[in-house]
């Protein structure tokens, strides 16, 4: 298991609560006692435009601070996705989160859609024909999911209940590779108030398994919502360590 992350990604680049200063300070001390990091490039203009339009682009270009932390978050995302196809899965620890963003609009703190770059870019170079995106974000993915509408390559589900997710897994017959757009603002102590750390390590061997039957290894997570430093920290060492059960 490899984490993607930069220095940058601790700076306040805007006034939201994705922003904010000590975000990411609990997640990177856990995380970085026990796994390898990589040091993720921004994100190169022609990836991010397979996704989003010139015009998009264009007005993130002219808000200042976002512009280059939302390219760096996209690279993280695309080093994520490339570690994986290497057999190595891997988690960006990656801020703004993306994936509210559409083609040509964004919102919820998202600029770029982190997720959504890393696999078309994975797609449109041949490497991979089948992917399959689960969102278990305390909020719907609509940029994703928007992306992502009518194409047979990519199957993307948000997670409803825990008890349905099995059922959505059960699912997937093949795919080349499985992303994660792992938010943990449905934690107790979060914004959503109901999961537990456990059930993040339920979902993480849960994703395991179904890695092993489909996609040994291809499997990476880009970070999405998460608001408590605390609970984050912990429930992203407790997806991880359920992923690795699940191997």
């Amino acid at each position: 298991m490899k984490i993607v992350f930069h220095e940058r990604f601790l700076e306040s680049y805007a006034l939201d609560p994705a922003a904010e200063e000590g975000r990411l300070d609990i997640a990177r001390e856990l995380l970085e006692a026990k796994y390898g990091f990589l040091e993720p490039e921004e994100a190169l203009l022609e990836d991010v435009l397979l996704v989003h339009t010139r015009e998009h682009v264009n007005r993130v270009a002219r808000m200042g601070d976002i512009y280059p932390a939302a390219l760096l978050a996209a690279g993280g995302a695309v080093l994520a996705s490339e570690t994986a196809m290497e057999g190595e899965p891997a988690f960006a620890l990656i801020r703004p989160p993306g994936h509210h963003a559409g083609p040509d609009f964004s919102w919820g703190f998202c600029w770029f859609n982190n997720m959504a770059i890393a696999v078309e870019r994975l797609i449109r170079s041949g490497r991979i024909s089948s992917a399959f995106i689960l969102d278990f974000d305390l909020h719907f993915g609509d940029g994703t999911q928007g992306f992502f509408l009518n194409r047979k390559e990519v199957a993307f589900r948000h997670m409803g209940d825990m008890k349905e997710l099995p059922l959505e897994l059960d699912r997937v017959d093949t795919c080349d590779i499985i992303g994660l757009s792992a938010g943990f603002d449905r934690h107790l102590d979060d914004w959503g108030g109901y999961l537990q750390t456990r059930d993040y390590l339920e979902i993480g061997r849960q994703v395991g398994q179904l890695s092993r039957r489909t996609c040994p290894g291809r499997v990476f997570a880009v970070l999405e919502g998460g608001y408590n430093p605390g609970s984050m920290g912990e429930s992203i060492m407790a997806l991880l360590e359920g992923m690795e059960v699940g191997f």
